[in-house]
């Protein structure tokens, strides 16, 4: 016969109280990330591989220099909106698992689990072996073999077509899996180790991207604006250029997404209710002035079509006021600041997965935290695994359109929870209240459909799958919800060690 667990007073525990005593006694995550790391967290995303790679996506797809500045400007107001309810989120609900909390509070347990699962199989493994593609692509700058093909494999399509697609395997798949599996094993030695990390990967690559933009307002200064910087306006206004201007939107969230990253470590930030609305929405502020600058500098340096097909724009860029020899320097410092953008993705990422699996909505093994680096090594490991499978198989390009399809669509649907909490909890704690109140929080929610909605016309097969792969997670919160997942979802705060 198997007893139930015991109190503290002798009293055998059982059913629900069993499970309550479950989660008090297991070790909890640690508030060790200070204002400098959260800092880092979210700058140390939002300045990644995106600003460096996506340009020359978006002058392609743009067409003119007026569309792609557009895009960077409505992309980073878009941003701001949802970094200031985020702000409000973070600071009245600091919890692990981010999206996944505040819509399961907000609009109810299957719409949290719907956000978990999309996050923890889908979006963050493409998301982490996206970034680790960008990082190699550094690095082919420097050795091009490694961009060289071992071996292409013809797939042919599955839906009777007659059509194959080639699958190129080169060195770079395998040294991005070796870099997940770096920085993951530095995360699971402790938050706080993470943190450091961040912190001194963070200071290098924003160092690296003002470099660049000092460097080129300083050589560039007298050239002629008209010779580079043309085609300035489009031929002509009418649905391609409407169409060209979302796609290269789409391409600027992915650069300014990072933004929210701190809301899924909120049970490990030391005073949330100030940390949260100081560093989303200053750093938010701070890159979208970073990015428009950057911008400049490369459209000044180079031709518009050289951009447009550019793969390496930020060390082209650097290499053609400074030569070759600078461009490999800065590309090496560019290549070892994009493993900030990793750890802070990997940091981050695995909390949802823990969260869930804490609550009963995941498999159960990914709940362990470490005894001793009181980490979600599980969840890391997991999340490793995942990402590892799709760096060897993705392309940036391929990764990043997936990992923006599913995530936006949740953006919006968290502050739509939000606003509801509004009304259905008006005595919440609010440290920080969104400003613009209702209006910038409706018009997140209309951007970020509108995102979502464009990469689904632009890459119709490639959004089914993923919304596929979204839904199927209905067959499993069946199997958990009947395994007696709580109704409600404790409270993070009293699993967390302030300590």
């Amino acid at each position: 016969m198997k007893l139930g667990a015991i109190d503290r007073g002798g009293r055998e525990l059982t059913g629900s109280d069993n499970r309550s005593f479950e989660l008090r006694a297991r070790p909890g995550l640690v508030r060790g990330l200070g204002a400098p790391a959260a800092a880092a967290i979210v700058l140390g995303t939002m300045v990644g591989t995106g600003i460096f790679l996506k340009p020359g996506e978006m002058a392609g797809e743009a067409g003119s220099v007026a569309v792609v500045f557009a895009a960077w400007i409505l992309g980073g107001i878009l941003s701001l909106f949802g970094a200031l309810c985020y702000a409000e989120l973070g600071a009245s609900l600091p919890e692990a698992g981010g999206e996944y909390s505040y819509l399961r509070r907000g609009l109810g347990t299957v719409w949290g689990f719907f956000f978990g699962w999309m996050h923890s199989i889908v979006a963050r493994p493409a998301s982490v072996a996206a970034i680790a593609a960008g990082l190699l692509r550094f690095s082919a700058f420097l050795y091009p073999r490694l961009a060289e093909p071992i071996s292409v494999f013809h797939l042919r399509s599955l839906l009777g077509t007659g059509r194959t697609f080639d699958l190129t395997f080169t060195w770079m798949q395998p040294l991005a899996v070796a870099a997940l599996v770096i920085i993951t094993f530095i995360n699971y030695l402790g938050v706080r180790v993470g943190g450091r990390f961040q912190v001194a990967l963070t200071v290098l690559k924003v160092l690296s991207l003002v470099v660049i933009i000092v460097a080129g307002f300083a050589l560039l200064h007298g050239q002629k604006q008209a010779r580079v910087m043309q085609p300035l306006w489009p031929s002509h206004l009418g649905w391609n250029t409407v169409r060209g201007l979302f796609a290269a939107m789409a391409a600027a969230v992915w650069a300014y997404d990072g933004w929210n990253d701190l809301n899924l470590v909120g049970s490990e930030v030391q005073n949330p209710e100030r940390n949260f609305p100081r560093v989303i929405v200053g750093g938010t502020l701070f890159v979208i002035v970073l990015f428009l600058l950057f911008n400049f500098v490369c459209f000044r340096a180079l031709p518009f079509d050289v951009i447009a097909a550019s793969e390496h724009v930020a060390s082209d860029v650097f290499a053609s006021f400074a030569g070759r020899a600078a461009a490999l320097g800065i590309t090496v410092v560019m290549a070892i600041s994009a493993l900030g953008t990793l750890n802070a993705s990997v940091l981050s990422g695995a909390r949802v997965d823990y969260a869930m699996a804490r609550d009963g909505l995941f498999f159960k093994f990914v709940a362990a935290v470490h005894p001793q680096y009181r980490t979600p090594g599980a969840a890391l490991i997991f999340q490793c695994c995942l990402g590892s499978l799709m760096a060897m198989t993705g392309t940036f390009e391929d990764l990043t359109s997936l990992v923006m399809f599913g995530s936006w669509i949740f953006y919006g649907l968290a502050v739509i929870a939000m606003m509801r909490m509004r009304r259905t909890e008006p005595d919440l704690p609010r440290p920080f209240r969104t400003w613009g109140y209702p209006v910038v929080p409706v018009l997140f929610v209309a951007g970020a459909w509108a995102i979502a909605a464009s990469l689904w016309l632009a890459l119709p097969v490639r959004c089914s799958i993923g919304l596929a792969a979204i839904l199927s997670g209905l067959f499993f919160y069946r199997s958990w919800r009947t395994a007696g997942a709580p109704p409600d979802p404790p409270m993070d705060e009293a699993q967390c060690d302030p300590t």
